[in-house]
């Protein structure tokens, strides 16, 4: 049975689906057209159910709720590991200043929305582009993910906030960034088969870190090792294995959170 896969080309998911694409662990049976995309493209398609198995942004999710389950491997959950709101050091903040984000759908723009509402004047950027936009000041400031986190300090930016930080002050729990899902209209049988195999190929990519370096390097934003490096080991960790009660925990608290606004 041949299924679409859609993830990013950021190191967390290439280091934890190398295996599965490569066939470098039992899939069962199953085959994978691999996808890599942004995360708000694969956000726009899980709108229109296009692939069957997708990294989606928990923030989506609420949005396409009726067509995908959540599965249990290969989450983006953690501490300290949080989208970053930044600026040019002279720029002053305003609720009329215009902030670069990642895409309406993600996370991280759910969080800049419990954090600060409002700030209202957002505009859409490729996440990778964020912060020459913000260098070049055609926008006030960007909210940066992925790679980003760990190189706009040495373009002489500065952090307003860690938005994962102001999560965990707030819930104490891990911050939920993103997940896999299924399209709901496979049977519970094909499901439980994929979330097997999901975990197997984390549960490769721990025990053989090195078996996915050519895969990562090959689509990776920043080819600094370092980088890389400390991109996987924030995002990749025991709730991309298992999301566990207190990672389920978390999930559902992002949706209280904005449903009911309750954050002060």
């Amino acid at each position: 049975m041949k299924l679409t896969l859609g993830f990013s080309p950021c190191p967390n998911d290439t280091f934890m689906f190398d295996a599965l694409v490569h066939n470098k662990i039992d899939t069962e049976g199953l085959e994978f057209e691999v996808v890599l995309s942004d995360v708000e493209q694969l956000n726009q398609w899980a709108l229109k159910s296009k692939l069957d198995l997708t990294k989606l942004s928990f923030n989506a999710f609420r949005y396409c709720i009726k067509d995908y389950t959540l599965l249990d491997s290969g989450s983006a959950l953690g501490r300290n590991c949080g989208p970053l709101l930044i600026k040019n050091l002279q720029t002053e903040l305003t609720k009329e200043s215009l902030i670069a984000i990642p895409g309406i759908y993600t996370t991280a723009n759910l969080l800049l929305e419990l954090a600060f509402p409002n700030f209202q004047n957002k505009k859409e950027v490729l996440f990778s582009e964020i912060e020459e936009k913000v260098l070049k000041n055609e926008v006030d400031a960007g909210l940066i993910i992925h790679e980003n986190r760990f190189t706009y300090q040495d373009r002489g930016l500065e952090k307003v906030i860690d938005l994962g930080e102001f999560w965990e002050q707030k819930t104490s729990l891990p911050i939920p960034l993103g997940g896999i899902f299924i399209r709901g209209n496979f049977t519970t049988e094909i499901k439980k088969k994929v979330e097997r195999v999901l975990k197997r190929s984390v549960e490769f990519a721990f025990s053989n870190p090195t078996s996915s370096s050519d895969y990562v390097k090959c689509n990776a934003q920043e080819l600094d090792e370092k980088v890389i490096k400390s991109h996987i080991d924030l995002y990749v960790n025991e709730f991309s294995v298992s999301l566990g009660e207190e990672g389920r925990n978390a999930i559902q608290m992002l949706q209280d959170l904005h449903q009911n606004r309750i954050v002060d």
